[in-house]
């Protein structure tokens, strides 16, 4: 298998290399219709995976050591495709392209939410791309939108398709800041009603697989109004042209389009609506999936190549679609591929990197399609593959999927009566409860009270009290938890208990919870009725009714639950860093924290500690940030040491029963007795209990390690002492190359962790005091050195991290905040990145390279050229230069030109 990295750029070509590309980039790309034109298609999405309950992510063990899958492939495809790396043979960074700004992609809603919350830049980058594509190609920008949470639309109702495209539409618009000119559809998944839902919704054209196309023929001319059509209903459609799908009165939806083949109207295209497709090239894009040919950028501009039609037509469009993760986290480092092969491989061809719209504007159809009745890429059944047991998804494998048409019956019950309560209850809040629906968009995209209030305030039948308020954002949550439970992902594989069933069950789940909370509705009994009818393939859970018993209603979270999250994590909390405010009510002075979706008021707060027992009472007032809803709480809490958590949770019932009861449960804590204090927590405040498991998971990993902290840190001492006394034993028995004793070998390698550790976290407190940091890298290059000589192998993630960090830091203060000392400056940084591979932690220096490479052109090079006669500025700018390939960058060019 060849790399990324054996298309190299000569390192005496960059200079030429960035111009030539950027002359053939930047210049205006044929507005006459000729050529040949080049599309790479990216369709990034990760489905759904918050807790309905937090609306956060919770750590995913499988993505470590990541926190979350998502966190896991954004470090190997997103991130890594905003800046992707161009090398030359030495392995020397000399460009740095963002993919997003030459290939054609869509990113679903859900994960651009995601994007935005966790890493801005990369984030910011994508819509950068964006426009900057636009600019390039006559106001048609990369980016096209997706269907919102990537349900399967043809096995959706005729609202539920409006929704989606409508949610779809908005989200990228509140992005992108424009119209989308096209939609991706989850799966492909399309039928003629789906395409009607799109011109409706005024989607100018979609991206299919050649598999779903039955005929086409051109388009009728005066000389030929009515031409032959062509038969190409076993992939044999032509991938290079756009072609133009008129929506014929006979082409019905329960029926082939062929049904009516005969009938004279069906040939009339006159003023019918119609909707443009794009088929991406099949083959290529089967072997950019699953074959090698995208780990060589000269491979795959001749794959591409090899689909060029030598017909001596005017214009035509190679275009290539996948899975947007199969560049860098399917397959490693595929992203430098695109990259070069966008900049330099494709125009060296002369071929235009384009996108669908921009195409479409130069290439308008000539051709006509109709479509197979109903259809996907990833399944040659229809749509069987979600809703039925047609062996898609369980491939080589012996389970079955009988529990898919079950669940799809339960979710379609449950989604029917949920209308049922949202038109019943809706009516009498809101003015038109689907177009409210269809608008909660602009609520999902700003959940601030002033944004809430104005959209309520404009859909509302009259002026809604506090508590009709909350129940307009409950049902509205409950039809998007409607839509969320037939995110396509549920049914894609073969058992219904993986993660992805399960997730979409929670959804149910909540809208469940949501219509009781509204009107008194108990629908649970029959749901599960329907989901006992799905057959699982796991014995433990025998169907769909006892995985939700097991896996869907031991993870509903209330207010106590909330509540008792708060009181356990207060003990370990600094309470004077909260910020006070003044409670409006109570005249009191207040506390607030964000608990996940929830807002925190501490009313009151006090906590006594007794020997080994810690005590802490308090009320609580909790608010939903997504329905509003709020509950007033006491809690109280025993810390009885170590693991050891009893907390009991009750609402407010006044002033004096709060006082009366502090003071009984402060009385308990006095008698120094564990279970006296239990006793009287519930008698006063019941027998429901919660523990340290009952915490939400990120805050028990949290509180698990500090209370680990202090044993951890007794026994990296403990092994530390064994180091120093067995020194000299290690030592011999590395000379005689004997094999050193586990036990030994071990301490050596703990003993020099934690003190590589404390020396990380001195130097990066340190940073700002020269000598401090100078002594700290001289003890690492002691540790470095140490680590070496016994073999030793440093297994510290934090200390990479730090380390990673501490490089940026010293990189960013030297290139922007010279004082004086640039000299020592330099020389620190450089013992610094030789200390990091030293210590051989794995250390990456890419967000390092990002920083000098930006201001390598704008900074550095004209600070070398505008001061080469001057032996002080000169010399400066040697010194930058040489960091430069300290850090993998190449700079030869200006170097020549130096020298």
């Amino acid at each position: 298998m060849t790399s990324a990295a054996e298309t190299p750029v000569s390192s005496g070509s960059k200079l030429q290399l960035n111009q030539d590309s950027q002359h053939t980039l930047n210049n205006d790309p044929l507005k006459q219709s000729q050529g040949v034109y080049v599309t790479v298609h990216g369709h990034f999405y990760q489905p759904p995976r918050e807790n309905p309950y937090l609306d956060a992510i919770e750590r995913q063990p499988s993505a470590a050591p990541f926190h979350d899958w998502n966190e896991r492939i954004h470090w190997e495809c997103y991130r890594p495709n905003a800046f992707a790396r161009v090398l030359n043979d030495r392995n020397e960074l000399v460009g740095i392209v963002n993919n997003y700004e030459y290939m054609s992609f869509n990113i679903g809603p859900t994960l651009m939410s995601w994007l935005e919350r966790y890493d801005m830049e990369v984030y910011e980058r994508i819509l950068e791309a964006d426009a900057k594509s636009s600019e390039r190609l006559h106001g048609h920008g990369n980016a096209i939108a997706q269907v919102y949470n990537h349900i399967i639309m043809p096995l959706a109702n005729e609202r539920d398709k409006h929704t989606q495209i409508r949610w779809g539409k908005e989200d990228f618009k509140s992005r992108f800041g424009r119209d989308p000119e096209g939609i991706w559809l989850a799966e492909t998944a399309v039928d003629y009603a789906t395409l009607q839902a799109l011109v409706d919704e005024d989607i100018r054209f979609i991206v299919l697989a050649p598999s779903q196309a039955q005929r086409c023929r051109p388009l009728g001319t005066q000389d030929d109004p009515q031409p032959q059509w062509h038969e190409v209903g076993g992939s044999q459609i032509d991938p290079t042209r756009p072609y133009r799908c008129y929506l014929k009165p006979s082409l019905s939806i329960a029926s082939s389009p062929l049904s009516s083949t005969n009938a004279t109207n069906s040939d009339k295209t006159e003023g019918l609506p119609y909707i443009d497709i794009f088929f991406y090239d099949g083959p290529i894009s089967r072997d950019m999936g699953f074959s090698d040919v995208v780990y060589n950028s000269h491979h795959f501009a001749g794959r591409v190549g090899a689909a060029v039609r030598g017909d001596h037509r005017p214009a035509q469009l190679i275009s290539v679609a996948t899975d947007g993760e199969t560049f860098g986290h399917h397959k490693k480092g595929t992203e430098k591929t695109l990259a070069y092969a966008f900049i330099d491989e494709f125009p060296r061809h002369g071929w235009t990197v384009t996108n669908f719209a921009h195409y479409l504007s130069l290439n308008p159809p000539n051709w006509e399609v109709e479509l197979k009745s109903i259809t996907a890429w990833s399944c040659a059944h229809g749509v069987d593959r979600w809703q039925d047991d047609c062996g898609c998804g369980g491939e080589g494998g012996v389970w079955h999927q009988q529990w898919r048409r079950p669940l799809r019956n339960a979710l379609n019950w449950l989604r029917d009566q949920l209308i049922e309560v949202y038109e019943e209850y809706g009516s009498k809040l809101f003015r038109d409860p689907w177009l409210a629906r269809d608008e909660y968009i602009q609520i999902l995209r700003d959940r601030s009270p002033a944004n809430v209030t104005r959209f309520l305030s404009h859909h509302q039948t009259h002026k809604l009290t506090a508590t009709e308020q909350i129940d307009a954002l409950r049902l509205l949550e409950m039809q998007r938890h409607a839509l969320f439970m037939f995110t396509s992902c549920g049914w894609f594989f073969e058992e219904i208990s993986r993660p992805e069933g399960t997730q979409i069950l929670r959804y149910a789940s909540r809208a469940l919870e949501l219509a009781g909370d509204v009107a008194g509705v108990q629908l649970e009994k029959g749901f599960l009725k329907h989901l006992g009818l799905a057959p699982s393939n796991v014995e433990q859970f025998k169907h769909g009714a006892e995985i939700y018993r097991q896996l869907v209603l031991t993870a509903q979270i209330g207010f106590k639950q909330v509540a008792a999250h708060y009181a356990i994590t207060s003990l370990f909390n600094n309470h004077n860093n909260a910020p006070a405010l003044q409670d409006g009510d109570q005249h009191l002075k207040t506390y607030q924290k964000r608990v996940y979706c929830y807002t925190a008021h501490e009313l009151d707060y006090q906590m006594q500690r007794m020997g080994a027992l810690s005590m802490a009472v308090g009320q609580l007032k909790l608010v939903s940030e997504i329905t509003w809803e709020s509950e007033n709480l006491v809690f109280a809490v025993l810390h009885l040491g170590g693991w050891d958590f009893h907390c009991c949770i009750q609402p407010f019932t006044g002033r004096r029963d709060y006082t009366h009861l502090k003071e009984k449960l402060f009385a308990s804590l006095q008698k120094a007795s564990a279970a006296h204090a239990i006793l009287v927590m519930t008698q006063l405040l019941g027998d429901e209990a919660f523990s340290l498991q009952n915490l939400f998971a990120e805050e028990r990993h949290r509180i698990m390690r500090l209370l680990s902290q202090e044993t951890l840190t007794r026994l990296d001492q403990l092994y530390t002492q064994a180091y120093r006394e067995n020194y000299g034993v290690i030592m011999a028995f590395h000379r005689d190359e004997l094999e050193v004793p586990q036990e030994l070998q071990v301490a050596a390698e703990i003993a020099l962790s934690y003190r590589c550790m404390m020396t990380l976290r001195s130097l990066d407190q340190d940073i700002a005091e020269p000598q401090l940091s100078w002594n700290h890298i001289s003890e690492l290059e002691a540790i470095a050195t140490e680590a070496k000589n016994l073999r030793c192998q440093l297994n510290i993630p934090e200390g990479k991290q730090i380390l990673e960090q501490l490089i940026v830091r010293f990189l960013g203060q030297l290139l922007h905040d010279a004082n004086g000392s640039f000299g020592t400056d330099i020389q620190r940084l450089e013992k610094l990145i030789d200390v990091g591979y030293q210590l051989n932690l794995g250390i990456s220096l890419e967000k390092s390279q990002e920083l000098y490479f930006s201001c390598l052109h704008n900074q550095i090079v004209p600070l070398c050229l505008s001061n080469f006669n001057n032996p002080a500025e000169a010399n400066q700018c040697s010194q930058l230069l040489k960091l430069g390939q300290k850090l993998a960058v190449d700079v030869s060019i200006i170097l020549k030109k130096l020298a």
